[in-house]
């Protein structure tokens, strides 16, 4: 299978925290609006790697349509050939800002996504579970609520139940 998980490997599937070090998450991120939220989560996505694509692939996403999901919580995320591994970032806004959002509700909680164009699959999986893990109003709470850094992932990693 292309998304990077074969039949019978016992191997559990990819995760979101899996994809996220410690380095990729900040609490009282600074945006002004979208584009530039946008690039900042490039900055965060490109690892030290050449911006560029991970920017143009965000930004092309976008342009599709708004991956704001509602409820304060966006999920920006793209395909690029530039990259060789799936990558994820997570970021509490200091102010919300307007995201285009069908609920009018500006966004301070963002899980951004990029993954290399092969893994089709993978990445509705993973969109799917982040879409899950928002759509609980304790979660998105315990987000808001996180003091720093280490407590903002560790509140996205608290077991659920």
């Amino acid at each position: 299978m292309s998304d990077g998980h074969f039949r019978g490997d016992p191997r559990p599937p990819m995760r979101f925290l899996d994809l996220l070090p410690a380095g990729r998450v900040r609490t009282g991120l600074v945006a002004r609006d979208k584009p530039g939220l946008l690039e900042h989560l490039a900055q965060l996505l490109a690892d030290a790697g050449d911006v560029g694509p991970v920017h143009a692939a965000l930004a092309a996403r976008e342009r599709l349509g708004t991956t704001g999901l509602g409820h304060g919580v966006a999920i920006p995320h793209g395909r690029s050939a530039a990259i060789g591994e799936a990558r994820g970032a997570f970021v509490r806004l200091a102010a919300p800002i307007d995201f285009g959002a069908d609920d009018g509700q500006p966004v301070d909680l963002v899980a951004a996504l990029v993954v290399p164009v092969h893994f089709t699959d993978q990445h509705l999986k993973l969109l799917g579970e982040l879409a899950e893990l928002f759509s609980d109003p304790a979660i998105t709470r315990a987000l808001r609520a996180a003091p720093d850094d280490a407590g903002l992932r560790a509140a996205l990693a608290a077991p659920r139940g």
